[in-house]
């Protein structure tokens, strides 16, 4: 099955809008674009750009027609789209497959097809059917999702906070005074929590999914206890960014499933869990034991697991290489952030 795209890359010129921009300032906005605009980003679908412009002129008409607020990262300069929308993919930290590019030029279209082919491409002649696909239409959209874009605005704040701030990277992270909530997932929290499973790559474990009706049983379940990470500092919320499952035995916790935002990936999070569990463990008298499938995408989840103290035992299951915690396991939290525990592990 095709990734759900999770950014719409626009042209402008006879895409967004009627007409040339450098020939005739008066273009006008193609009808529904305003309306898919707002349909989209409240599915939690990002928009950015990819134009061969004049930046201010095109910004400027962007902000007259009163949708330059719907675009991330928008790369508006002469040269090639396929560069416009790899930097695109690098600011937002998505998989380039969830990416979908709509231009009027065959040509432009082409040349992004070939250097990336798993970019979806349109003809902007289709873009009023687009909002139909199945692709850019998610099962279920939470609260977190309608959220997206601010949360990624957000984020761009704390980028030119972080490269004008004069300190380490510690003293910066430590600066933003974060929050990490851990609580147990409840049946509000389960299409959320699906969300996490259908849309995460990078920082997911094993690259496992799973569904809303398997979630609940999860829920419900004595043996199993499925933990919501919610980050916060003082920018305000990133979310409900991470997602824990974990199998609960005599001997071990056991972490079946470990994901997280990509959003998140240079705060360190998955440390502050992997410390937060091994104490879980250490109090109980337990090991504490971890699931990892490399698929590919995920080598950065391998890290920080070996980085905290996980030794690889060679041994399968479920398909998974079975890791244990060393006895040099890390157990001190980052020092730059407080974990606030209200689970029942």
């Amino acid at each position: 099955m095709s990734d759900m795209i999770k950014c719409v890359v626009w042209d402008l010129d006879n895409t967004i809008w009627d007409g040339i921009l450098s020939e005739d300032e008066n273009v006008s906005l193609k009808p529904w674009v305003g309306e898919m605009l707002d349909t989209l980003d409240q599915r939690g679908i990002i928009h950015s750009i990819a134009s061969r412009n004049n930046q201010a002129d095109a910004l400027r008409k962007l902000k007259e027609l009163s949708i330059d607020q719907y675009f991330l990262y928008p790369q508006i300069h002469w040269g090639d789209k396929s560069e416009s929308i790899q930097a695109i993919q690098q600011k937002l930290n998505i998989a380039i497959g969830c990416i979908a590019f709509i231009d009027d030029q065959p040509a432009e279209r082409h040349e992004v097809q070939m250097k990336l082919p798993d970019v979806y491409c349109l003809d902007a002649e289709e873009y009023e059917t687009m909002i139909a696909h199945a692709r850019f239409i998610p099962e279920k959209i939470t609260e977190d999702a309608k959220m997206r874009r601010l949360l990624y605005q957000q984020e761009q704040v704390r980028a030119e906070e972080e490269e004008k701030f004069g300190g380490n990277n510690i003293e910066f992270l430590r600066s933003l005074q974060m929050e990490l909530l851990v609580t147990m997932a409840d049946e509000e929290d389960l299409a959320r929590a699906e969300e996490l499973t259908l849309r995460t790559n990078q920082l997911n474990a094993t690259g496992k999914t799973y569904d809303y009706n398997t979630l609940a049983e999860f829920i419900r379940s004595d043996r199993f206890s499925l933990c919501l990470c919610e980050l916060k500092d003082r920018f305000g919320s990133y979310g409900k960014i991470g997602l824990v499952l974990l199998n609960n035995t005599a001997e071990d916790i056991h972490i079946e499933m470990m994901l997280f935002s990509c959003r998140v990936i240079s705060r360190g999070i998955g440390t502050a869990m992997i410390c937060f569990l091994n104490n879980k463990a250490g109090a109980t008298g337990r090991r504490l034991t971890a699931n990892f499938r490399d698929t590919g995408r995920n080598r950065n989840m391998f890290m920080t697991y070996a980085m905290a103290g996980f030794q690889d035992t060679a041994v399968m299951q479920d398909d998974c290489r079975l890791l244990v915690m060393g006895p040099d396991g890390r157990s001190e939290l980052p020092p730059y952030l407080t974990l606030l525990d209200q689970t029942k592990i």
